[in-house]
């Protein structure tokens, strides 16, 4: 355990020798937990933060306004507990085209070594970030980075010690902007809040968006597309933009799928028969049509181990294959357009449109 700020945590996960081969990553993935807290089981994801070590997770936890995880970890978390913790996933690393997301070999092999790189977070959006920008300048001696760091005050600034370190070590290939909305500071590009006026003095003077081969975006949801917004808006190829988001605006607790909300199959017949795969075991439940109930919350109201975090389409840690049928899936902030077309689908967000739907979590 390590403070990071007052609000934030750093926390070690210790890998058993035995799963070390399962709990291989990429700079930029995440994990997910689960424990049980006042009676109930919670799930959460949280990006790990240092590059890949084996044998050991780094992930940073920083406090939510009425967060139950975030609060406890802050407040009780200490060593030697234990908390299950799902194999590293997640596509938020360097271009490369996807094999499978738990592939961290092959992800790392197809990675194109880019050279110029520009990287946007905010607050705790710094977690996966940090871990790709040491990745990166570590690895590629001809790497250039700026990192544009976004938080409301200096004592709010996760890793600020790291972030300092690495601007030692590599004084002439990484550049560092704190923009704190909530102190003044000598430039007024780097004070108050990121706007599209701030973004494009920022694209007009330290960074020029026709000369970046890679972006990295990770904070919430409405600074993630307003820099989407701005990037689409001088021209710039979206392939090249990876982003992250944490939390879609909504609530927590807003997504239907913690333990399956109570649902009753139709005595009349007129339901979705949903099938799936999972870890080699086939499943299956019936579901009414009047519900319009996502497959997530169906698979847990028979099998309490059908894999999800977040359940608001924007972990994809719920990630499953379309074998047969076709469903709605309302949200996506995960999958990439080759997935989609691969047919995989975001399983807290796909509502069947069919009589019949099977999926394939194992895919």
């Amino acid at each position: 355990m390590r403070p990071l700020t007052d609000a934030a945590i750093e926390v070690t996960l210790a890998v058993p020798e035995s799963l070390v081969d399962d709990y291989g990553y990429v700079s930029g993935q995440y994990v997910a937990l689960r424990t049980e807290l006042e009676g109930k089981e919670v799930r959460r994801s949280y990006s790990i933060c240092a590059p890949p070590r084996p044998g050991e997770l780094k992930i940073g936890i920083k406090r939510d306004l009425g967060g139950l995880f975030s609060n406890w970890a802050n407040d009780n978390l200490k060593a030697g507990d234990v908390l299950e913790v799902m194999s590293p996933t997640g596509a938020f690393v360097s271009q490369h085209a996807m094999t499978s997301l738990n592939d961290a070999a092959a992800i790392a092999e197809e990675s194109t070594g880019l050279s110029r790189y520009v990287a946007f977070a905010a607050g705790s959006g710094i977690t996966p970030i940090i871990s790709i920008v040491r990745s990166i300048l570590d690895s590629n001696p001809q790497a250039y980075i700026n990192l544009v760091y976004a938080n409301r005050a200096a004592m709010d600034v996760m890793f600020v010690e790291d972030i300092a370190d690495l601007k030692d070590r590599f004084p002439s290939r990484l550049a560092v902007h704190h923009v704190l909305s909530r102190e003044q500071r000598l430039s007024p590009t780097h004070t108050g809040r990121i706007d599209a006026d701030k973004l494009r003095s920022m694209f007009g003077t330290m960074i020029r968006p026709e000369v970046v081969d890679e972006w990295f975006l990770c904070g919430p949801f409405e600074l993630v597309q307003l820099i989407r917004d701005e990037l689409t808006a001088y021209g710039v190829p979206p392939e090249t933009v990876r982003y992250e988001l944490f939390g879609t605006g909504k609530p927590e607790g807003a997504p239907e799928g913690q333990a399956g909300r109570p649902v009753v199959a139709d005595p009349q017949g007129d339901n979705v028969e949903i099938t799936f795969r999972l870890d080699g075991l086939e499943g299956s439940v019936q579901s009414p049509k009047s519900a319009n109930e996502s497959i997530l919350n169906a698979a847990l109201r028979v099998r309490a181990d059908v894999p999800f975090a977040c359940a608001g389409g924007v972990c994809g840690t719920c990630r499953a294959k379309l074998v047969s049928g076709e469903v709605d899936m309302t949200e996506n902030y995960a999958l990439e357009p080759d997935e989609i077309s691969a047919g995989y689908v975001l399983t807290c967000q796909s509502h069947p449109t069919t009589d019949a739907v099977h999926v394939d979590f194992d895919a």
